[in-house]
């Protein structure tokens, strides 16, 4: 079951359950679509695998399996981070 994370874990963006501004990667990493492509460019900063977009649970399927009420807020160290993007970003996901 999805853990339907609340926001992205690198600004804080609010990412309520229907948001379709909402991507994880295969381990559930969860960012905004903005982070994914102008800062992390399909490159997950956590795990090095691609992003797609989080699916949408029903509304009526909420009360039964609920989001995660837990913000895991941890800003990506972008320095730190070029090494993992400079190794994977000409490798397709699919390839990594």
């Amino acid at each position: 079951m999805l853990a339907l994370r609340p926001c992205c874990e690198h600004c804080g963006t609010d990412l309520p359950p229907n948001s379709t501004h909402a991507m994880i990667c295969s381990y559930e990493c969860t960012f905004c679509a903005d982070c994914v492509d102008q800062l992390f460019t399909n490159v997950c900063p956590n795990c090095g695998g691609g992003f797609v977009p989080r699916p949408i649970r029903p509304a009526a399927q909420l009360d039964k399996y609920p989001p995660k009420k837990e913000r895991l807020h941890r800003p990506v160290d972008l320095t730190k981070y070029q090494e993992l993007y400079l190794k994977n970003k000409h490798t397709p996901p699919e390839k990594r």
